[in-house]
């Protein structure tokens, strides 16, 4: 008897097929698509612009850890006091030309270890910090404004002495000369401090603008 090929099967669409647990031998089973997680940005910590012309981010948006995590290894003659209402006063030694750059490193430690930003000021004896400096280029309106609101770690000039209010913490960078126009700035940041002073710059300069009590 001959034989007879029978018809082929007729294929049942999918939708008719049910719940698909696992795909068929032999069928690769489509690649689900990632799901988009959050955009990473550059946030640099304030007073480290770059010398590009892009606006810093403010400080409040770079990542911190807990204040329970371990602290990064504090700077040369900064000690942080263990009670914040203590007002302390603390030397750390730098030359005049890594002022800033000591003063920039104590901030960083501050907001590691849990501080507000809000409860920050930096000043600077000489020439302005680069931060404010670029900040100042929006116009003195913006810049003072993000004084006003208070929520950022803030710099400034000890000239300025009429327009920033005294916080929390300051933290002074002697960048120039200790002159007579400096050591009476230096005094009056002194009066003005709340709870933690922090003076980057020559020791001996310092001591001797500040006093024997220093």
């Amino acid at each position: 008897m001959p034989l007879i090929s029978s018809p082929e099967e007729p294929q049942i669409p999918e939708s008719a097929q049910g719940p698909r647990v696992t795909p068929a031998a032999g069928r690769t089973a489509p690649t689900p698509r990632p799901v988009p997680g959050p955009r990473s940005a550059a946030t640099p910590r304030p007073g480290n612009p770059g010398r590009g012309p892009a606006r810093p981010a403010p400080p409040a948006q770079r990542p911190r850890p807990a204040p329970s995590s371990p602290a990064a290894p504090a700077p040369a003659g900064l000690k942080l006091p263990e009670e914040p209402s203590a007002a302390q006063f603390q030397l750390i030694p730098a030359s005049a030309d890594g002022a800033v750059d000591a003063a920039d490193e104590a901030v960083d430690l501050l907001l590691d270890s849990g501080r507000s930003p809000g409860d920050i000021l930096v000043l600077t004896t000489a020439e302005l910090h680069p931060w404010a400096a670029h900040e100042l280029s929006f116009g003195e309106a913006a810049y003072w404004a993000q004084h006003d609101a208070g929520d950022d770690v803030f710099f400034a000039g000890t000239a300025s002495v009429g327009r920033w209010a005294p916080r929390s913490v300051v933290v002074v960078a002697v960048n120039g000369d200790v002159d007579d126009r400096a050591a009476r700035a230096l005094s009056d940041v002194r009066e003005r401090a709340g709870a933690l002073l922090i003076v980057c710059g020559d020791p001996q300069k310092i001591n001797s603008a500040l006093g024997a009590g220093v």
